[in-house]
C-alpha cells in the first residue's frame, strides 16, 4: 500500500491565528508545515515555529514561491494581502483566506477547547473511581484523631495532653495531603506557557495519586530513573499523563506483579517507560487501544478515553507513544519526547 503524499501548507500570520494553526496541523502527520510568515518578527507564531523547526521567512513572496506548496492559509486579516495572494502563488495552489480562514480559526479554538473538556471530564470520571481508596486513606486518621480526642476528655496529665495534641495535628497534616494532591490532579490544567518539567518527580507524584485507584499492596516497585530527565510541557497534563499509565499498569496485574518506572535521556530524546508484569494485550488489539472509547476492561471500569487522551495530550508536547505487550506477560508503554525542544526552552 502506497502511502499519501503529504500536504504542504504555507501559512501567513504569526498571532494567535497563526500560533494556533501552527500547534494543530503540527500534530498531524500527512501534512509538512514549509514555513510561515509575518509583518512583525517578534510575533508569537515566529518563536513558536522556531521551536518546532519550522522554517521562518521574512517576506511572503519567499514562502509562497517555489517549495510545492498546496494550501497557503492566510490568516493575517489584510484585504490587500488577500488581493495579491493570486499573483504570488505557483498555479494550482489553493489560497484559504478572508472568511474561510476566520472560520477555520473558530474550529481550531472549538477543537482546542472540546479536547480540554474531554481531557477534564476524564480525570474527574478515574478521581470518582478512587472513591474507595480515598475513603480509606481518610478514614484512618480521622479514626485515630477521634480516639484521640475522647481520650482527651479524661486525661489529666499536661504531658499526655501535649502528646495526643501531637498525634492529631500530624493526622489532620496527613488528611490534607491528601486532599491537596487529589485537588491538584482534578483541577483544569493550567492555560499557562509549556515548562520544563522534572520527570522523575512528576513520576513520583503520579504514583501518590494512583494508588487510591489501585491497591499496590501486591504489587513490587522498581524505579530507574536518569537524573536529569526533563521535558517541556503542560505539567498537569503531563501528571495526567502518568495516572493513568501507572493506573492502567497496576490494574492489568490482579495478582500482583512488578511495575516498573523508568527515564532515560538517549539520542537526542527524554524517554519513559511504564512497564507491567500483567496480562498483556492480545496482537488483534494492539492498533485499537488509542482509540476514543475502546476499552479492555468491563462496563463500568472504564471510560474508553484514557489513552485516546495521552495520546493527544503527547503529541502536542511533540513527542509519541507506543507500546509492546506480550499476552501473559505484560506490557510496556514507551513515551518519547524530543531534547531539542528542552534545550529550545531552557535557553528562552
Amino acid at each position: 500500500m502506497t502511502s499519501q503524499p503529504s500536504t504542504k501548507v504555507a501559512i501567513l500570520g504569526a498571532g494567535r491565528g497563526g500560533t494556533a494553526l501552527l500547534d494543530l496541523l503540527h500534530q498531524i502527520r500527512s501534512i509538512e508545515i514549509v514555513g510561515i510568515t509575518d509583518r512583525n518578527p517578534d510575533a508569537a507564531g515566529l518563536h513558536r515555529a522556531r521551536e518546532l523547526n519550522v522554517p521562518v521567512y521574512a517576506r511572503v513572496g519567499d514562502l509562497v514561491a517555489n517549495h510545492g506548496i498546496t494550501v497557503v492559509m492566510d490568516v493575517t486579516g489584510d484585504p490587500a494581502m488577500e488581493r495579491s495572494l493570486p499573483q504570488l502563488v505557483a498555479p494550482g495552489t489553493d489560497i484559504l483566506s478572508g472568511s474561510a480562514s476566520r472560520l477555520l480559526w473558530e474550529l481550531v479554538q472549538h477543537e482546542a477547547m472540546l479536547q480540554a473538556e474531554l481531557l477534564h471530564a476524564e480525570k474527574l470520571a478515574g478521581v470518582g473511581s478512587f472513591a474507595a481508596g480515598i475513603a480509606h486513606d481518610i478514614n484512618n486518621p480521622l479514626q485515630l484523631i477521634l480516639g484521640l480526642a475522647e481520650n482527651l476528655l479524661d486525661e489529666q496529665d499536661p504531658d499526655q495532653v501535649r502528646a495526643h495534641a501531637r498525634d492529631i495535628i500530624e493526622a489532620v497534616k496527613r488528611t490534607t495531603a491528601i486532599c491537596r494532591d487529589l485537588t491538584s490532579y482534578s483541577r483544569r490544567a493550567s492555560s499557562l506557557q509549556d515548562s520544563a518539567v522534572a520527570v522523575n518527580a512528576k513520576l513520583d507524584e503520579a504514583l501518590k495519586i494512583a494508588r487510591y485507584a489501585v491497591g499496590l499492596h501486591d504489587i513490587e516497585l522498581r524505579r530507574s530513573y536518569h537524573p536529569d530527565a526533563t521535558v517541556v510541557g503542560n505539567p498537569d497534563e503531563l501528571l495526567h499523563v502518568f495516572v493513568n499509565l501507572i493506573t492502567n499498569a497496576v490494574q492489568a496485574m490482579e495478582h500482583g506483579g512488578t511495575l516498573t518506572l523508568e527515564s532515560a535521556v538517549d539520542d537526542g530524546a527524554t524517554v519513559i517507560r511504564v512497564s507491567d508484569t500483567g496480562c498483556g494485550i492480545p496482537p488483534e488489539l494492539l492498533g485499537q487501544i488509542f482509540e476514543p472509547f475502546f476499552t479492555t476492561k468491563p462496563p463500568g471500569k472504564g471510560t474508553g478515553l484514557g489513552l485516546y487522551n495521552i495520546k493527544n495530550v503527547i503529541h502536542r508536547m511533540h513527542g509519541t507513544i507506543g507500546v509492546q505487550s506480550e499476552v501473559g506477560v505484560g506490557s510496556t508503554f514507551t513515551v518519547t519526547f524530543p531534547l531539542d525542544a528542552t534545550d529550545r526552552s531552557a535557553r528562552a
